[in-house]
């Protein structure tokens, strides 16, 4: 299970981005990377083609690395590290680390 999933809120804590709040478009497990909506734009030269006649310059936003964003509690609106519990039931949820949540509050 990973600590952040698409469509969550994420809070970026470093780079030129940093104190803006964004949802997850995209995760890409395999290198620790996700994609953010309204965070970390590049500017990409488009050729011309059929389904964009003129081309140009695009602004695309580009994956950042997960160790530089914090997870934003839904039910808080606290941005926090994440933990994993394991209920009664024998389900494994997420939980928040952040102490005024007292490790209570299920993501």
């Amino acid at each position: 299970m990973k600590k952040i999933k698409k469509d969550d809120t994420v809070l970026i804590i470093s780079g030129n981005d940093r104190g803006k709040k964004g949802k997850v478009l995209k995760v890409f497990p395999a290198t620790n990377k996700i994609i953010v909506e309204g965070v970390s734009f590049v500017k990409k030269h488009q050729r011309p083609t059929q389904q964009l006649p003129q081309g140009g310059v695009m602004s695309i936003e580009a994956p950042i690395h997960v160790s530089n964003v914090k997870l934003v509690a839904p039910k808080s609106g606290i941005a926090t590290r994440v933990g994993f519990k394991i209920l009664k039931d024998g389900t494994k949820v997420r939980v928040c680390k952040h102490p005024d949540t007292n490790n209570e509050e299920v993501i």
